[in-house]
């Protein structure tokens, strides 16, 4: 069962590093954001599930700072182009 989890983390996390091409080369701001979300709820994914194979508490800590981070990654994006990012 750990070593399928482990599959499984390393796929999500190369599926979300597919994305990363169109975070390198997105037309637009709002493609590099999605693809940065995408990268971060990859990371989450994968994260909990080497969590879940190898019972170590704190890899689910980890998992939620990177929730956090893209959360706000999120608000400062759109806060940006809005433009109430400056005063």
């Amino acid at each position: 069962m750990t070593t399928a989890l482990i599959l499984a983390a390393a796929l999500i996390l190369l599926a979300a590093l597919a994305g990363l091409t169109r975070a390198l080369r997105g037309p637009a701001a709002a493609d590099r954001m999605m693809a940065a979300q995408l990268l971060c709820s990859g990371g989450i994914g994968a994260l909990l599930l080497v969590a879940i194979a190898t019972d170590l508490p704190g890899v689910v800590d980890v998992a939620l700072v990177l929730a956090l981070l893209g959360a706000f990654a999120s608000i400062a994006f759109v806060l940006a182009a809005r433009g109430l990012g400056e005063k």
